[in-house]
């Protein structure tokens, strides 16, 4: 999952989809490895910036209101629009819906093939035609002091299902707040070199535990800390 001006970061990953099978019970981590993932994933930008906002707690605050533009040659509405219904019942505190129109939307998601890819980042995304575009698949959050205004993700479509899925996961859920990669979170798809496609149970705790009401957008890794172990512990009880 990327510069930054204005308080705007911008994201490059690969991407998932789908809610991993509570098999991979949520006792699985202990609650240090999961301190550990809060910090790594909230906490930083996979792509560094010198400005300091990127370092503290980014979450939207208000529901999050999807829209979806296949630009892809096959049409990938359904399962994305399922991922969406997902994650709304999976996060505690986090409300998510499909927005009838792009006007009414805070978080756009191009599902696009491969060939239109740079095209839609600098028109759509990036609204400059000489804007670099790395990365496989990317998202762009904008973000203030009072949380996430709006968040941009590109997906590509026609490159196998595990990019698809894997680039629909991370990046739609690094637009909703935890933009750090590590390589460390073996269990998360928050890592590059992991194998993971799917919301995996450790990365729903991270999730649970962000849209907490207690951690505050604009909140540093320090004030964070007192509280976290209480929030980790409900965000297990949580995810069943």
């Amino acid at each position: 999952m990327q510069a930054l001006r204005r308080f705007l970061i911008h994201f490059l990953l690969p991407g998932l989809l789908l809610v991993s099978p509570v098999q991979a019970a949520n006792d699985s981590f202990s609650t240090e490895e999961l301190l550990a993932g809060f910090e790594k994933t909230v906490f930083g930008l996979e792509y560094r910036s010198w400005s300091w906002r990127p370092y503290l707690v980014k979450k939207f605050t208000t529901p999050v209101r999807f829209y979806v533009h296949n630009l892809s040659s096959r049409d990938r509405r359904k399962t994305v629009y399922r991922f969406i219904r997902d994650i709304g019942k999976q996060v505690g505190g986090l409300t998510t819906n499909v927005a009838d129109t792009p006007s009414r939307a805070n978080f756009e998601i191009y599902v696009v093939d491969r060939a239109q890819y740079e095209a839609v980042v600098r028109k759509d995304v990036y609204k400059s035609e000489r804007a670099k575009v790395p990365g496989r698949c990317l998202v762009r959050v904008v973000s203030g002091r009072n949380g996430i205004k709006r968040s941009t993700a590109v997906i590509v479509s026609d490159e196998g299902e595990f990019l698809f899925k894997r680039c629909l996961v991370e990046e739609t859920l690094q637009g909703l707040g935890p933009m750090n990669d590590d390589a460390s979170l073996t269990h998360s798809v928050f890592n590059d070199s992991s194998r993971h496609s799917r919301f995996t149970v450790f990365d729903q705790i991270i999730l649970n535990m962000l849209y907490d009401p207690r951690i505050k957008p604009g909140m540093s890794q320090q004030q964070t800390r007192p509280i976290l172990p209480l929030v980790a512990r409900d965000a297990r009880r949580r995810v069943r």
